[in-house]
């Protein structure tokens, strides 16, 4: 389960979303989440199903990398629909046992709640699985460049969070290289209770935050011997251009944004 994290993972293409400008597809992705709390009924989410659809046809990624990016969350999915089902209260009364009372509005706040988040991990996978590493990374330095005047430092912030999203596969390759060498000395990590397992865990932490701490280490002195000195004076090979793509992606965002708004309300 820990390889199936897609989030971070970037999957090489020439489609039509890979060659958007990174600042487009962030700002769409934005928009995205944005619109996914925005819409309040099944007929928005309908309109969100087709986006997602087609977008992920658009970009050519295989549905493989979408479906192990769901997979870690399934747990998190029926926790979040138990809570919402069993601690919603309503008008329209499903079933009663005790002190156990299942409204109609706590299965349609449940159902909501778990397309939501099936959709914002779809949503951020897809921006990750066709954005690199250094496309990420200019976009971000670009939309906070203007944040600048007040002292941000937009390079630094852009670089922490992208060298942060690459590391997620990576340490998540290194927890698996990890388990199967403590479960080949005879560790386990599978039986008992969700209590236990989460113990049996802790012996990971001290490898895992060493190995952490050997790559940070690692990746600062790599930086350092290329004469890395932070945003002030850097160049770049390549220079962030808008295209009518671009245009065309954003128009067909913000028609979506309407048809979810108008949605809302209908």
């Amino acid at each position: 389960m820990i390889k199936d994290i897609t989030i971070g993972q970037y999957v090489p293409g020439d489609s039509f979303v890979h060659k958007l400008d990174p600042r487009v597809k962030i700002l769409i992705s934005i928009v995205f989440i944005v619109d996914l709390f925005l819409v309040n009924n099944f007929k928005g989410y309908i309109f969100i199903l087709l986006f997602t659809l087609s977008s992920i046809a658009i970009s050519k990624v295989p549905f493989r990398y979408i479906y192990k990016g769901l997979k870690p969350i399934f747990v998190l999915l029926v926790i979040t629909a138990l809570l919402n089902v069993l601690m919603t209260d309503g008008k329209v009364l499903l079933f009663s046992y005790g002190i156990i009372h299942i409204y109609k509005e706590g299965v349609i706040m449940a159902i909501f709640m778990i397309l939501r988040l099936t959709f914002l991990i779809i949503g951020t996978s897809l921006l990750t699985l066709t954005t690199s590493p250094i496309e990420l990374t200019d976009g971000i330095e670009k939309l906070l460049s203007p944040f600048r005047k007040i002292g941000v430092p937009a390079h630094e912030l852009a670089m922490m969070m992208t060298i942060a999203l690459r590391f997620i596969p990576t340490l998540m390759d290194e927890t698996d290289k990890i388990m199967k060498a403590q479960m080949a000395r005879g560790a386990d990590f599978e039986s008992g209770n969700i209590l236990k397992r989460a113990k049996n865990l802790i012996p990971l932490l001290v490898p895992l935050f060493i190995s952490s701490f050997r790559r940070a280490d690692e990746l600062a002195m790599a930086m350092e011997a290329r004469c890395y000195r932070g945003g002030n004076g850097r160049t770049r090979m390549k220079q962030l251009v808008l295209t009518n793509r671009d245009f065309i992606a954003s128009s067909v965002t913000v028609l979506f944004t309407v048809i979810c708004i108008v949605s809302r309300w209908w």
